[in-house]
């Protein structure tokens, strides 16, 4: 058992970290100024993991696990009568499944995961429910819903082997309408054990506690078989790419997307910097030249997938009415041209980096967030990232930014959208 006590930037997240017989790995972070405990369940499986020809299935699972376990009939009665309230997320890299309760109550939070974990109480009744949930959710948003589909057709067009390539709900709506149970069942065992998941306690809890209950309810579940990732590599783009989509949609819209590092790359923390100058607020070069001055578009944005794989770096936005595509495009090129050529000032990355800096704080105030991001961190190679992460970014220069623009912004590694309302 380690402990880690580091303080950064007036910073300092207490930890302790453990790992069970069945290879589970546990997080202690305690806070006893709060009367609250919070669990984090971070499994190492996203949308990227999934079968070309059978997508969606993270997702659905996202779905599955709160329809009952061996010996849990339904999840969310017996956390609500408990005082407590979860939530769950699905991205192309991980699935999360958290919940935060009264300090008194924790032991149903560790009863009610561990089952799940334990074994989800399949049936083609629940299969069938939640796979209409999930279909009604992929007509809602994806196909019914105007630009819904931009997505898909950006994420193909940058992506032409890696599974970043499709959405996290899936790449068509008939590979969930198609999922059966079978198929459900070999992906919960192929994903969904202790060997790779990543649980994170936060709050008003002791080690002791937290030992004692993860030896009660965890550590009889079988370890699975460790999943061993072995995903295809994107080559580097070596020309730029165009799509055009018409759509009947109410105004034009104009997408650009860049690919960048990973995550866990030298460079990330720079790219991100890089999304602030250009989009972060009414003061940023693409708001003031675009939006207010040359008023090209009513909005627009810049901004980093996170992906922990190498991601894309986009700039988007809805174009003015009577402005054409192509000078609203030639615009955007034009700011690129003069990052590139000039750089930043130390002012814009002194203000980028103290936004950042606020917005990391300010996040880390809430202790779900933290048992969040400690379960991330962790899952990125060790939780002690989330004290040195501010840290990292104090430390980018002026110089590191532009050459950083420079390597993202290149023509040959861009990929340009047009999506167009039909009869413009």
């Amino acid at each position: 058992m380690q402990r880690y006590t580091e303080e950064q930037s007036n910073i300092m997240i207490q930890y302790e970290k453990f790992t069970l017989s069945n290879g589970l790995k546990v997080i202690h972070h305690p806070d006893i100024t709060t009367p609250m405990v919070a669990m984090s369940i971070l499994y190492d499986v996203g949308a990227k993991d999934e079968d070309e020809k059978q997508t969606g299935f993270a997702h659905l699972f996202e779905h599955l696990m709160f329809g009952g376990s061996v010996n849990i009939d339904d999840y969310d009665e017996p956390l609500q009568n408990a005082g407590g309230e979860n939530n769950a997320y699905t991205t192309n890299d991980l699935t999360n499944y958290y919940l935060q309760l009264p300090k008194e109550n924790i032991e149903t939070a560790f009863w009610l995961e561990s089952d799940r974990m334990l074994n989800l109480a399949f049936s083609e009744k629940s299969l069938d429910v939640q796979r209409k949930v999930v279909c009604e959710e992929f007509k809602e948003h994806y196909i019914n819903k105007p630009y819904g589909d931009v997505w898909q057709y950006l994420r193909e067009l940058c992506y032409k082997v890696h599974p970043y390539k499709w959405q996290t709900i899936g790449k068509e709506l008939k590979h969930v309408e198609d999922a059966q149970l079978q198929d459900v069942k070999h992906f919960f065992a192929k994903h969904y054990n202790p060997s790779n998941a990543i649980m994170c306690i936060a709050g008003n809890i002791t080690k002791e506690k937290v030992v004692e209950l993860c030896d009660k309810y965890f550590a009889p579940i079988p370890a699975g078989e460790k999943y061993l990732r072995n995903l295809p590599t994107e080559s580097a783009q070596t020309e730029a790419r165009k799509l055009v989509i018409e759509r009947d949609v109410p105004v034009n819209a104009l997408y650009k997307a860049y690919h960048m590092g990973s995550r866990l790359s030298n460079g990330y923390h720079a790219a991100d910097l890089i999304t602030e100058i250009l989009s972060g607020g009414e003061s940023s070069r693409l708001h003031v030249e675009l939006v207010k001055e040359q008023k090209l578009f009513s909005q627009i944005d810049c901004y980093h997938l996170g992906s922990i794989e190498p991601g894309l770096l986009v700039i988007d936005g809805k174009v003015s009415a009577n402005v054409s595509m192509q000078e609203a495009d030639d615009a955007i090129e034009k700011i690129i041209e003069q990052f590139i050529a000039i750089g930043i000032t130390e002012l814009e990355l002194k203000k980028a980096i103290n936004k950042t800096e606020s917005l990391i704080s300010f996040e880390d105030l809430s202790l779900l967030n933290r048992a969040n991001n400690l379960s991330y961190y962790e899952l990125l190679g060790d939780a002690e990232m989330m004290n040195s992460e501010m840290g990292k970014y104090a430390t980018v220069s002026a110089e590191q930014v532009h050459i950083e623009a420079k390597r993202i912004f290149r023509k040959e590694n861009g990929n340009t959208m047009w999506y167009v309302s039909k009869g413009v």
